[in-house]
């Protein structure tokens, strides 16, 4: 799974293996240690919640934990669905955007870092 932190948002990118891990109930998660400091690791998941909003998202004891509904998960595993996207208010003036996106593979075939992504759809056309 991979982050990414910019600005006032979150996103998160998905392999196969980690949705199908998510499906089955499994939390997916993790950790980046750190060589020293008074917090030598952060960590980040996403796990399924029980409440009834499309996403949550947390932040507590230097770990970012994102919950998606069963409903939501139900959708978004479908083939044809990219990601799932939120806007959590912060405060009155601040919101956090959140995205949870299958990891595509990338269109330049580098074959390393495109096992265990998803089916690029651009794969084939022309930019």
């Amino acid at each position: 799974m991979k982050l990414r932190l910019k600005g006032n948002s979150v996103r998160l990118r998905v392999t196969r293996s980690e949705l199908a891990r998510l499906q089955a109930g499994e939390r997916i998660q993790e950790t980046v240690h750190f060589p020293s400091g008074s917090t030598p690791k952060f960590a980040y998941a996403l796990e399924i919640g029980s409440h009834s909003l499309p996403v949550t998202v947390t932040f507590m004891d230097e770990q970012i934990v994102v919950s998606v509904s069963q409903d939501q998960l139900a959708s978004w595993s479908g083939e044809h669905q990219v990601g799932v996207y939120a806007t959590l208010p912060v405060d009155e003036t601040t919101v956090l955007e959140v995205a949870i996106e299958k990891d595509f593979a990338c269109l330049d075939l580098s074959d390393a870092d495109n096992i265990d992504t998803f089916a690029n759809p651009l794969t084939g056309k022309a930019c």
